[in-house]
């Protein structure tokens, strides 16, 4: 029995040593597959977050890039123009050194709201422009009068080859509607405001006809006739009225001077 007892005892040390290695083994593995499992959810949701970022950063990088080429695109790309100027570049003077000299430029509106423009000049002290700004609604123009001092030549130049300094600028504005131009309107929309043209002066010999001095007489005429037509009243289109608020009509009036015939022929032949 002793002996049967120590077998017992033996076969289950045996079985414990050989259970607790497979055991351990076992929790071992779990315990490291779990591990390895946390380990590779936790770097794939660091993956995942870094190339969330990373499309972020692209993203962000690729809309700023978007935006720096379409302002640049805007930049490179020409103003479209709401006035059209002739000349389109410069203004004509005749050449009389110690005098004031005009030249001419036409504007039209060439968009389909009403524009104002506006006039600055580099010498404002011995030019100013008639009139210096307006709005102007669509299709609608103008011949606007340039003045100027015409200061006389030094070192023995001769006339046509000296150069004026003096330069005009046009500048335009979109506007609701008709309303009256004041300058302000510049200043109060800044970022709206085109510079329509830069005009260099250029001198005309008024002993020498030419096309240009030509052309140039005829917009100044164009203008004083424009400029005495806005002084005459306007012409009366309703029924005439004499005093203080008496109406004539036409048909009594008529009538009157009928009558008027009628006593006269009676009195002569009584």
């Amino acid at each position: 029995m002793a002996v049967d007892g120590e077998k017992s005892e033996a076969e289950r040390k045996v079985w414990s040593l050989c259970k607790m290695p497979f055991w351990q083994s076992s929790n071992g593995s779990s315990s490291s597959s779990s591990s390895s499992s946390t380990m590779n959810n936790n770097n794939s949701n660091s993956n995942v977050y870094q190339q969330n970022q990373s499309n972020q950063v692209v993203m962000g990088r690729s809309s700023g890039n978007s935006s720096n080429v379409s302002t640049m695109a805007k930049s490179l790309l020409p103003t479209r123009r709401r006035l059209r100027l002739d000349p389109s570049n410069k203004l004509y003077f005749p050449y009389e050194p110690g005098k004031q000299v005009r030249s001419a430029i036409s504007i039209k509106n060439t968009c389909r709201s009403h524009v104002a423009f506006k006039f600055q000049t580099t010498a404002p002290k011995s030019c100013y422009m008639r009139p210096p700004g307006g709005i102007l609604a669509p299709g609608e123009s103008l011949i606007a009068t340039v003045f100027k001092f015409v200061e006389p030549p030094e070192n023995n130049e001769r006339p046509i080859d000296q150069k004026s300094k003096v330069k005009f600028k046009i500048m335009s504005l979109k506007v609701k509607g008709e309303m009256d131009y004041v300058p302000e309107l510049f200043d109060e929309q800044k970022d709206q405001v085109a510079v329509e043209q830069i005009l260099r002066v250029i001198f005309l010999d008024p002993e020498r006809p030419i096309p240009a001095l030509d052309k140039l007489k005829r917009q100044l005429a164009e203008a004083e006739a424009a400029l005495e037509a806005r002084k005459k009243p306007p012409e009366e289109t309703g029924p005439r009225i004499v005093g203080e608020g008496l109406v004539i009509d036409e048909w009594k009036e008529r009538r009157e001077r009928y009558l008027a015939r009628q006593q006269v022929e009676g009195v002569d032949s009584v």
